[in-house]
């Protein structure tokens, strides 16, 4: 008997990887469910492939498109709109849901799924980060799984003696018991690691997505080139699994070939190395505990050579000690640090605010927006919102001088 698996956001790089990994395994697993929120023309060619049971258009126009391709095709893939089709499959009859919805987008998505009882794999590090502790929580209340997709955080789980955390809590918590001294959060420092400082204002959109190892999103790329993506993985880090952010540090990686280590008590450390392709970790928590065919041989360590680590420069990448500061605080803080970013790299891809003004609106934005200790759904979306309004008056009245030359 196969698995069901929902894939939210298959047209996405997540999606494209996970149904590339699912097609060399139809012994293992079935297409049960898509969401997208407006290719009618990527998910029509899926639903042809994968014949899923259902299919969910965010836009609902969109969704009635499909609709008709399907029938005039001869395809009886149910169609649902609007984000309530996409939460009924994140809690419908697929035993797996893999979330690859960008932004916070994903978060009520992530907690139908949760409160629905899913094994849930996670790329999208927002919900995460804006509501960690609510969401393992939640997970251990209704016997969820989450396991993660980001590459990072899938690393440091396969650095990890954390199967019996996972099992009884519902994510990879680090215990006292396991040694653990620290982690080490590797990154590539992105495009522009070597870019002129001074230059930093002429930054276009075409430069900023282009990621020297990885073929990923817009707006992952950008928040690769600000190291804002390391510091949203801080901040998952920490939540995910259950420590503090002075136990994890930071390291430039430029090869993208070690996705992160673990630092044992003895002085021991583990990392995780592979190629740069989400089909890695998609593989390892698809078929977690066991190890499945992704697609990708390993490095071949000869052709590589020297593999080369150094810290990141804070005068470049200022993002780090936002989301730092962020993770201290704590609260509604990092649901205000999201919510900032997000506005801030679309309105950059829009052309409306210069690269060297992102990190400083949404360093702004933490200083304006009023932040709650307390953290919970309501007070996250309450913040999220806050945030948003903030950035987009800055947006509105040249602050910072917002917009583009």
């Amino acid at each position: 008997m196969t698995i069901g698996v929902a894939i939210l956001g298959s047209t996405g790089s997540i999606g494209h990887s996970t149904l590339d990994v699912v097609a060399r395994h139809p012994d293992r697993f079935h297409v049960v469910a898509l969401t997208a929120r407006r290719n009618v023309e990527m998910i029509f060619d899926q639903c042809v492939r994968f014949l899923p049971e259902t299919v969910a258009m965010l836009d609902e126009t969109s969704a009635e498109i499909l609709s008709g391709r399907l029938r005039k095709a001869g395809l009886e893939t149910e169609v649902k709109a609007g984000e309530g089709g996409i939460l009924d499959i994140a809690s419908g009859p697929a035993e797996t849901v893999v979330n690859g919805i960008v932004g916070a987008a994903g978060l009520m998505p992530v907690i139908s799924a949760v409160e629905a009882g899913k094994r849930q794999l996670i790329a999208n590090k927002e919900p995460l980060v804006m509501l960690g502790t609510y969401i393992v929580d939640l997970a251990r209340e209704h016997g969820a799984l989450l396991l993660p997709l980001d590459s990072e955080h899938n690393a440091i789980f396969q650095c990890l003696p954390v199967a019996e955390t996972l099992e009884k809590e519902g994510s990879p918590r680090i215990r006292g018991e396991m040694g653990v001294r620290k982690i080490i959060l590797t990154g590539s420092g992105g495009p522009l690691r070597a870019f002129p400082l001074d230059k930093m204002h002429t930054v276009d959109p075409e430069q900023a997505v282009a990621h020297p190892n990885w073929e990923m999103g817009k707006k992952i790329s950008v928040d690769s080139a600000t190291m804002m993506n390391k510091g949203l993985e801080l901040i998952e880090v920490c939540c995910l699994f259950g420590v503090g952010h002075d136990l994890v540090e930071i390291v430039v990686h430029p090869q993208s070939i070690i996705h992160s280590m673990v630092e044992y008590l003895d002085g021991s450390v583990i990392a995780q190395l592979g190629m740069p392709d989400m089909r890695i970790p998609i593989a390892n928590a698809l078929g977690w505990p066991e190890r499945i065919e992704s697609g990708l041989e390993g490095p071949t360590f000869s052709e590589i050579g020297a593999l080369e680590f150094e810290p990141p420069d804070p005068v470049r990448f200022p993002a780090l000690r936002l989301a730092r500061e962020a993770a201290r605080r704590g609260g509604t803080a990092p649901s205000v640090l999201n919510a900032a970013n997000e506005v801030a790299v679309n309105a950059f891809l829009d052309g409306k605010l210069r690269f060297d003004r992102l990190v400083p609106m949404v360093e702004s934005a933490l200083e304006q927006v009023s932040i709650e200790d307390a953290v919970d759904l309501q007070r996250s979306l309450d913040a999220d919102r806050r945030a948003r309004a903030c950035c987009r008056e800055m947006l509105a009245d040249g602050s910072l001088r917002g917009r583009a030359d």
